[in-house]
């Protein structure tokens, strides 16, 4: 199997989505994300390519991100991403072998050995490098999941019609409301 075979895209987030840093304040916890990824997702979806995000922490920020993206798939507080992955699988009536994953660190490690395409950013670890069919372009933050999102639907050549949605649909929210579309 390869990428043209992926049906849903699954993202670790910290150290993926975001640069891997969180700023802590008194009542509050900041996360940075990237424009870029946020058009990522809505390209995504315009490629009918389903999308989760699977954390070992839980954060308010990153639910109100993946809120504001209408992230279909979100999963905090998750240690076992393989167990998270299969259980969303079976839902969707889908294997393993048709989820594509992005992941940085030893805890991604197990998930990224099942899936049938294993990318990370060059920030990953080097265990994690090891056994990737991808190393982005991009850094982790830093728009390196919407170069994934690009390289699938790039591949299963969905990327053309996606885009022109994109564009159709962005057009179409800037004359009906003051919304931020990403």
């Amino acid at each position: 199997m390869g990428l043209k075979d992926i049906r849903l895209l699954l993202t670790d987030v910290d150290g993926v989505l975001t640069n891997g840093k969180v700023y802590l304040g008194v009542n509050d916890e900041l996360v940075q994300f990237d424009i870029q990824d946020g058009i990522g997702h809505r390209l995504a979806a315009c490629g009918d390519l389903p999308v989760g995000w699977l954390s070992g922490r839980v954060s308010k920020p990153v639910t109100l991100r993946a809120q504001h993206l209408k992230v279909p798939h979100l999963f905090q507080g998750k240690l076992d991403k393989v167990k998270t992955a299969e259980k969303l699988c079976a839902k969707l009536d889908l294997k393993l072998s048709e989820v594509a994953f992005i992941g940085d660190d030893i805890i991604d490690i197990p998930l990224l050995k099942e899936v049938g395409f294993a990318a990370t950013v060059p920030y990953g670890r080097a265990e994690v490098k090891e056994l990737a069919d991808y190393v982005t372009k991009a850094g982790a933050g830093d728009g390196a999941f919407r170069e994934v999102v690009e390289k699938i639907l790039k591949a299963q050549g969905k990327w053309g019609k996606a885009v022109a949605k994109f564009h159709r649909i962005n057009q179409e929210q800037c004359e009906t409301s003051n919304d931020v579309f990403t």
